[in-house]
């Protein structure tokens, strides 16, 4: 007796439910991403094909399918490559999931499989010099609860490296003070790794969440309304200090500064004190030490002074003597 062949709906339940949550117990940052990628390609699919998501057959998802949908993204919603490639993990990781469930589609699935990324140009990274920083710092307005959850916000986000996600997940009993301040954080991938705390940002921390409305139990940096702050949220924090800052920084004008040139700015500082690599890959978190060259291929000025500690060649220029006027005409042909 053979087993029935899944529908696309059962699968794809099946797929968040079984496989991420219950087997692989991925991060839920990673769920969330996941489950934004097939909202985004069952509305395509809606749109494209005029099926609702429930009704959708597993036979429609082939590799041409993915490749309109991805294309879309990009000429629509002006996605980037890196943004491109991350739905397409999200597809993929369904699809080798499928390999198991429906081994007589192999076909279809070993072709979207077999899909390449997007390659791209990597770009330099942003980051903020220190007096950028002290701008940033200053422009929050101190005198009102939103002005000093900012400040202990960006100040505490600049000096421990956190991601936007582990800082609006932050949680009263993540901080201790006193002997060895630190912040324990709850990282991508379901890592965690724990971060001392200087003292001048404990001292601002400590009377952040001594303030009389601060929840035992609750955010670190909650919203007005006191649940988890959004991305969306801080992205509008951020950009209104920014405003702020940047008439008293004007250099601020000619960058494009997110939340995670926060995250760029505290790696660029560490490597300017001398930190190495590896320190501040376990610093930030990152998964390999590879991840820490970008900062290195940035810091001009670091590489400046290594070029100072260099011998120069020594080496003329050369004089500029004209070609012989035949071989110049011959030359200009």
């Amino acid at each position: 007796m053979t087993a029935s062949i899944p529908t696309f709906s059962t699968l794809l339940q099946r797929f968040f439910t079984q496989r991420l949550m219950q087997q692989k117990q991925v991060s839920a940052h990673t769920i969330s991403s996941y489950r934004d990628t097939f909202r985004l390609l069952l509305r395509f699919a809606k749109k494209r094909l005029g099926t609702p998501p429930d009704r959708l057959a597993f036979e429609k998802l082939d590799a041409p399918f993915v490749t309109a949908f991805l294309n879309e993204l990009e000429e629509t919603r002006g996605v980037s490559a890196q943004t491109r490639n991350l739905r397409l993990t999200a597809i993929r990781s369904f699809f080798r999931f499928a390999a198991y469930e429906m081994p007589t589609h192999s076909a279809q699935i070993q072709r979207v499989l077999a899909m390449p990324t997007k390659r791209f140009d990597r770009k330099l990274i942003d980051f903020l010099t220190r007096p950028e920083v002290d701008a940033l710092l200053d422009a929050p307005d101190k005198t009102t609860s939103v002005g000093r959850r900012d400040h202990a916000l960006l100040l505490t986000t600049l000096q421990t490296g956190m991601r936007l996600s582990e800082v609006t997940g932050l949680k009263r009993q993540d901080v201790a003070f006193g002997t060895g301040s630190h912040v324990e954080v709850h990282g991508k991938g379901r890592k965690q790794r724990v971060v001392p705390l200087c003292k001048p940002v404990g001292g601002v921390l400590a009377a952040w969440l001594d303030e009389p409305d601060r929840a035992q139990d609750g955010y670190v940096f909650p919203s007005i309304r006191g649940g988890r702050l959004s991305a969306d949220g801080v992205d509008r924090l951020l950009k209104k200090h920014l405003a702020v800052a940047s008439k008293a920084c004007p250099s601020l004008k000619q960058k494009n500064i997110t939340f995670h040139c926060l995250r760029h700015t505290t790696a660029m500082d560490l490597l300017h004190a001398g930190v190495e690599q590896a320190v501040i890959a376990l610093w930030l978190g990152h998964e390999s030490i590879d991840t820490t060259q970008i900062y290195l291929d940035a810091d001009l000025a670091l590489k400046e002074k290594i070029l100072a500690k260099t011998i120069p060649f020594d080496s003329k220029p050369g004089k500029f003597r004209p070609d012989d006027k035949l071989l110049a005409f011959l030359n200009r042909l």
